[in-house]
């Protein structure tokens, strides 16, 4: 895969209304447009929180404009989706702390220029129902899949199921882990047992009718993976890629013709720098990668950055051969690439 073209934009320079953001969402609009939504207030966890969003139109993004801020709740990690009819769902977490917290969603019939009311997405939900982090996705089946997970003492992801278009949802099984101190020896592949706290955060793709994947964030210094061949119904043990992990977010999206692309920190470390930003792709279904694109900081090696600065909780999606990355930038701004690769016929001509 090469790249034809590469656009590096910023949503808002420094003089945005507020001191701290993170967490960033994407979905493509009519005509090529763009809507990104992210939590932003003074601090991360503080109650003046809430979700905004910038909406690029002909290549100019709009000023910062607020989707959701209930009064006296913490908000965290918007995510979107734009349905078939094109009504825009935002679910978004709210409360304090993250155990307890619980999902909410607001819907838009106008590309995100107003929200509706605030409902909760499962009624009596602690813990966190739906989307988490990353984008759900619709199978072959139109079945929907939310990537989701718990964090409490221990951490732990399942998929949330929904077949009428979000109205109800269904968790499925929980990921099985083999839990404990992560021994020497083994590799890539194999069931190890897990480091600290866990598995969060998944990210999602379908590979053929009813065969669904997930690759996790970790504690234990690598990216995990599941499978599911009963349409994310239940989980085959995770196990351990080879895709360092820093236990931060990551993010990926299939294609037209079945590539992956995979953004994420190259960082072997527990709680390692979110530095640099890395997008791969992988031909055959996520079992080798290749680095497509550095997306931030220069670097000697994966596991040597050598310029300061965070940059994580990347969101990608694709449409044709456009892929469209955004993620945290320092927490002060998000940022959003937009690239496109060269079709078959290009690379051949």
């Amino acid at each position: 895969m090469k790249l034809k073209q590469q656009v590096k934009q910023f949503l808002f320079e420094d003089d945005r209304p507020f001191h701290n953001c993170h967490a960033s969402t994407i979905v493509e609009l009519p005509g090529g447009d763009l809507l990104v939504a992210y939590f932003a207030g003074s601090k991360e966890g503080n109650p003046d929180v809430g979700i905004w969003c910038s909406r690029r139109t002909n290549g100019v993004w709009s000023k910062p404009y607020v989707a959701a801020d209930e009064e006296g709740l913490v908000h965290w990690n918007p995510v979107l989706f734009r349905k078939n009819d094109g009504q825009i769902v935002l679910h978004y977490k709210v409360a304090h702390p993250i155990p307890a917290w619980h999902t909410r969603v607001v819907v838009s019939d106008d590309n995100g220029a107003t929200w509706s009311r605030p409902v909760d997405l499962v009624p009596g939900d602690i813990g966190g129902r739906g989307p988490v982090k990353n984008k759900l996705i619709v199978l072959q089946d139109g079945t929907w899949l939310a990537p989701a997970s718990i964090e409490g003492d221990v951490w732990d992801c399942f998929a949330d199921i929904s077949r009428d278009e979000g109205a109800t949802w269904t968790r499925s099984a929980l990921v099985p882990v083999n839990r404990g101190m992560d021994a020497e020896g083994g590799g890539a592949g194999q069931p190890r047992p897990i480091r600290g706290k866990g598995l969060i955060q998944p990210t999602l793709w379908e590979s053929k009718p009813g065969h669904v994947h997930m690759l996790m964030r970790s504690t234990a210094g690598f990216i995990y993976r599941s499978d599911s061949t009963d349409a994310g119904q239940t989980w085959s043990p995770a196990y351990r890629t080879y895709l360092p992990n820093n236990n931060s977010g990551i993010d990926l999206a299939k294609m037209d013709d079945g590539s992956l692309v995979l953004a994420y920190n190259p960082v072997g470390m527990y709680r390692g720098p979110r530095m640099p930003l890395l997008l791969s792709v992988s031909r055959d279904n996520g079992e080798n990668w290749e680095e497509l694109l550095v997306l931030e900081a220069e670097y000697r090696s994966y596991t040597i950055p050598v310029e300061p600065g965070e940059y994580s909780y990347p969101a990608v999606i694709a449409s044709g051969n456009r892929i469209y990355v955004t993620y945290t930038w320092k927490r002060e701004r998000i940022v959003c690439w937009s690239l496109e690769v060269e079709n078959e016929a290009e690379l051949g001509s």
